[in-house]
């Protein structure tokens, strides 16, 4: 089986102890292509470090995570607009909204998402979104995006049907982790409803890990335990799955 985890974060300080044996183990497990999200300026060395020493299998993504939008925030989105500029990537990501944490840069949030997605759409890239406690802020912007040049990943999916009707609608894909193996995680009560053609696997490594790893660090080799689920969900066999959701990441990625 080839598998693709379309979001992981392996150059955190949670794998430096263990990184090579990480990706090396998720490659027994089948998984051949990484893709990264970015956070903020200060990993982007160790993105391209990655990229440099995995040409074959990791590829990166630039943007600045909502839950990093503060007082610099102008000065993050000047460090994106100038890799963006001046590096090939795989999507602008991860962007979107964060009121979990924080409210008080909802307005910054929305600014800065809005204008990655316009520089996505220059670029000719997919986005991966980020949404938590924040889908009708999430959908307003997105709305104002809406066209055959909006392609991307709700990444981390964790809405109710509708949710992922629009979603779908707006020519996005989900993103399916290990919140899909919780028993209190809910979408996997709709989920057979939504096309396999309309999905994609990731980690979110090294958050998220699926049961039964619940509560430990979280890593790609685990997307087996995903593909697991969603072979019982859809009651199709994990080689189709595999197959099919691979081809999903790879329509939206291009490389």
């Amino acid at each position: 089986m080839k598998l693709i985890d379309t979001h992981t974060h392996l150059y955190v300080e949670a794998f430096d102890e263990d990184r090579d044996y990480v990706i090396q183990k998720a490659k027994e497990k089948g998984v051949e292509r990484f893709y990264l999200p970015s956070i903020d300026s200060s990993y982007t060395n160790r993105m391209l470090d990655l990229e440099k020493r995995y040409p074959d299998s990791i590829r990166l993504m630039m943007g600045l995570h909502p839950t990093y939008v503060r007082e610099n925030y102008k000065d993050e989105l000047s460090h994106v607009h100038q890799y963006l500029v001046n590096h090939d990537f795989a999507a602008v990501g991860e962007i979107g909204i964060d009121l979990y944490w924080d409210k008080s840069f909802l307005k910054h949030q929305q600014e800065a998402f809005d204008l990655q997605i316009q520089w996505a759409k220059e670029k000719r890239l997919p986005i991966v979104i980020h949404c938590r406690d924040a889908f009708n802020e999430v959908f307003e912007v997105l709305e104002g995006h809406r066209g055959n040049d909006l392609t991307g990943i709700f990444h981390c999916f964790t809405g109710a049907k509708e949710h992922a009707e629009r979603a779908i609608g707006l020519n996005l894909k989900l993103g399916i982790g290990g919140l899909v193996t919780f028993k209190n995680g809910k979408i996997d009560q709709f989920l057979k409803q939504i096309s396999i053609d309309d999905i994609v696997l990731e980690t979110d490594s090294p958050y998220l890990a699926p049961v039964p790893f619940r509560g430990k660090r979280n890593q790609s080799e685990y997307l087996v335990y995903v593909l697991k689920k969603l072979s019982e969900i859809y009651q199709r066999n994990e080689e189709d799955i595999a197959m099919i959701t691979s081809k999903n990441a790879l329509a939206v990625f291009k490389f």
